[in-house]
């Protein structure tokens, strides 16, 4: 599809693609594809405020009603699956399969949050009080704002969308300002699936465009009871504290250091697969990307050999053709970013495989590199610290304890695995002395998380959990309810109080 065949598919017109103060660039090349305006920071209290209208409406439909509209969302962007699934790679840069993953992925929290409208459950519990009955029941809490970062541009807005929207809460989107038009796209597609729904409330999700300005006003509001914000610890360490101090509720998902331990029973063909993708797929631009390889030193030489052959191996290019694998960083500054962390590494006695500009057989105008190997000799400052790029630092170890701890020693806890073919290895590595981390997995790698599980991670990767299990309660409030149906009034604890 070309540019102009994906924005007619999207809904996107000439007058939304043009005439804006935002310009936006596609990383395959460089090149300028739109100018879009960004929402003026005077306009956001009206924003804020049509979306708590909207929440007034919107919480006194039951569960299933709010699901039938997300029913349809999901019904819309599988028809448009392909034209979104294009957009994400012009806009984002993924590879082809990546881009409609995404897609998948919305598709997926989607089919969730329908079966989810209908399952919003609380607990019975026993009461002391004779002729009393205690429970929890579980209400709308707000307007939820969602700030999402560029390297899903659309999935990890879905899934905070799809959930609280069954949940009861209108939702306020500020994207990437590097990835506006899969936003812009997917509320097309939204705003179909609320004119077949029928008597939705004006401002149920809504879509703002624009700098820091924006996303402070969604920050700082108290008329915006949930922050969802995905993206780089620094950012979490400004909003995290902001939210919570006007004692609204922060949901972050920011850096993640991903490790995986090697044991000298795994499967090594299997491990070389599974390290691979996990470290060079999206470029490296995942926040659960495979960053340090933790190898018994029996089968370390080996492992690193077999993954230079494959690294060595891997197409580089314009995401677009169907046989690229590693598409480009989003931009120049990933690059040289990523070229300053590997001379860092090289400084601190690393020894680098790859890692180099691609300059040839790519587009030009986009920051192409080599996925780079770096052998380590210890787990060193710069190791320690999330590059956002395609760098995968390799260490030894000797025994289980010295690796687990060597992968627990980094201030992100987002995702981890083990390969290991040894049962009690496994079980060590998922036990309260394991990791410590929000995912831990055995035999496969840190990333390609599904959306039934809750995604999230520990200490500076903020602690939130989206998408699956029951993060659900992440966007509602609980409520104990004692109903006392006897005719006495007995105090709980023995206490006595007669007058």
């Amino acid at each position: 599809m070309t540019n102009d065949e994906i924005f007619a598919a999207l809904g996107l017109t000439k007058a939304e693609l043009t005439g804006g103060s935002l310009a936006v660039r596609s990383p395959i090349d460089g090149a300028e594809i739109a100018h879009v305006a960004e929402t003026d920071p005077s306009a956001m209290p009206a924003v804020i405020a049509r979306a708590q209208s909207a929440f007034k409406a919107w919480r006194t439909a039951p569960a299933p009603r709010r699901g039938e509209l997300v029913r349809l969302f999901g019904e819309e962007l599988r028809a448009s699956k392909e034209a979104l699934g294009a957009l994400v790679t012009l806009e984002a840069g993924k590879i082809t399969s990546e881009g409609l993953g995404e897609v998948q992925e919305m598709i997926d929290i989607c089919d969730f949050a329908v079966g989810l409208s209908r399952q919003i459950y609380g607990l019975t519990i026993a009461s002391e009080r004779p002729g009393h009955r205690m429970m929890e029941t579980w209400h709308p809490m707000g307007p939820c704002a969602v700030i999402s970062a560029f390297n899903f541009p659309v999935a990890v807005w879905s899934w905070n969308a799809a959930l609280a929207l069954v949940c009861g809460d209108p939702v306020i989107w500020k994207p990437s300002e590097k990835t506006p038009l899969t936003a812009m796209a997917s509320m097309k597609i939204m705003e179909r699936a609320i004119a077949r729904f029928g008597d939705a409330p004006e401002g149920l999700c809504q879509l703002v465009i624009g700098g820091p300005a924006i996303g402070e006003a969604l920050v700082e509001s108290r008329d915006v009871p949930i922050v969802s914000a995905t993206g780089s610890t620094r950012m979490g360490g400004i909003v995290g504290p902001k939210v919570a101090a006007r004692w609204g509720r922060p949901i972050l998902e920011l850096g993640g250091n991903n490790a995986m331990i090697v044991a000298p029973s795994a499967d090594l063909d299997m491990a070389v697969r599974a390290i691979v993708f996990s470290a060079v797929g999206t470029a490296g631009q995942r926040c659960t990307s495979l960053r340090r390889l933790i190898a018994h030193n029996s089968i370390r030489e080996d492992l690193v050999a077999r993954l230079a052959k494959a690294y060595a191996s891997l197409p580089i290019g314009d995401p677009r053709r169907a046989t690229t694998l590693i598409g480009p960083l989003v931009d120049h500054a990933s690059r040289d970013r990523m070229l300053s962390a590997l001379e860092r590494a090289k400084a601190e006695g690393g020894t680098v495989h790859g890692g180099r500009v691609v300059a040839e057989g790519v587009p030009q105008g986009g920051a192409y590199v080599e996925p780079a190997l770096v052998e380590m000799p210890a787990q060193t400052a710069v190791v320690k610290e999330e590059t956002f790029a395609p760098i995968l630092y390799v260490m030894g170890y000797d025994a289980l304890d010295e690796a687990i701890a060597m992968q627990n020693d980094v201030p992100q806890g987002l995702s981890s695995c083990i390969f290991t073919l040894n049962m009690r290895e496994a079980e060590a590595f998922l036990s309260a002395a394991g990791s410590d981390c929000g995912i831990a997995n055995v035999n496969i790698g840190p990333s390609g998380a599904e959306i039934g599980g809750a995604f999230g991670g520990e200490k500076e990767t903020g602690g939130g959990r989206e998408s699956g299990s029951d993060a659900w309660k992440g966007y509602m409030r609980r409520q104990t309810n004692t109903i006392n149906y006897s005719a006495q009034l007995p105090l709980a604890q023995g206490v006595k109080f007669d007058f």
